[in-house]
């Protein structure tokens, strides 16, 4: 089933860059959503309309988690379901930038089993299934062995406070990109050593990539070493931790024991 759904995946993500090229670099609509929860574009609704009705068809006893539609408590009596970010890095496509991909998991009981990272603008396709390989492009990835010192860390400003390693700022080199589910798979395909995330994240934004970043020999977990559990009432993960074994545990033990906070990233 896993490696149905990965196709399935696949294909819906492909469809789905498509359709957000034609409005990338085209002066989209652009709306503000409620509550300061950051930008939407037309190009964003647009392919999750697309989407929810091709992986709905095919899958129709599936439950539906997206960043674009609004939630509702069936899924979680789903035996599976599908989390779906539509354009994750929605700033970097209003910007004309090519760090934007589309996210695309199925979980089952808590765990992704199938999961897509899709870039467009760069033509390039992350995507694993339980049990299988972490790939781009169809081909095999495996995360980076680096130590802690001069670890080449995906984060935003906030990962590196001082206030949240025990001591001084650690010995890492921050790096940002704007699409945290790319972040992922940058780590997974050892382009990068580690991302991270002091504040709570959705679902939607890490499912897929946790997936490709554990297949590919990385441990991940939230900030408190625990596994992440995917469709869950709150859609939300505690922080993150993304990192190949070894460096996973060095920067746990490093930090400063706390419950995230602030607003999801």
């Amino acid at each position: 089933m896993p490696a149905r759904d990965l196709a399935l995946l696949e294909q819906a993500a492909v469809e789905a860059g498509e359709i957000a090229l034609r409005f990338w670099r085209q002066a989209p609509q652009v709306w503000d959503k409620p509550g300061g929860a950051g930008p939407v574009t037309e190009a964003d609704l647009a392919v999750n309309t697309h989407l929810e009705a091709v992986l709905r068809k095919a899958r129709p006893d599936y439950g539906w988690l997206s960043e674009e539609s609004a939630d509702t408590p069936e899924r979680l009596a789903a035996e599976h379901c599908f989390i779906v970010d539509p354009i994750d890095g929605t700033r970097a496509f209003i910007d004309g930038q090519q760090g934007f991909s589309v996210s695309l998991a199925v979980a089952r009981a808590g765990r992704v089993v199938a999961g897509v990272v899709h870039l467009p603008a760069m033509g390039v396709t992350y995507a694993a299934a339980e049990g299988g390989p972490a790939l781009r492009d169809g081909r095999p990835i495996a995360a980076s062995s680096h130590g802690f010192q001069d670890a080449r860390v995906l984060t935003g400003k906030p990962g590196l406070d001082p206030r949240h390693w025990r001591g001084v700022a650690p010995p890492l080199r921050r790096v940002f990109r704007p699409s945290l589910a790319w972040r992922f798979c940058l780590v997974a395909d050892g382009q990068f050593d580690a991302t991270l995330s002091v504040r709570p994240a959705w679902e939607w934004d890490v499912a897929a990539g946790s997936l490709i970043a554990a297949r590919a020999g990385c441990q991940v977990s939230d900030l408190a070493g625990a596994p992440m559990r995917f469709n869950t009432p709150q859609a939300l993960t505690p922080g993150l931790v993304v990192a190949g074994p070894a460096l996973h545990g060095a920067m746990l033990r490093a930090m400063t024991p706390f419950a995230a906070s602030g607003e999801p990233t």
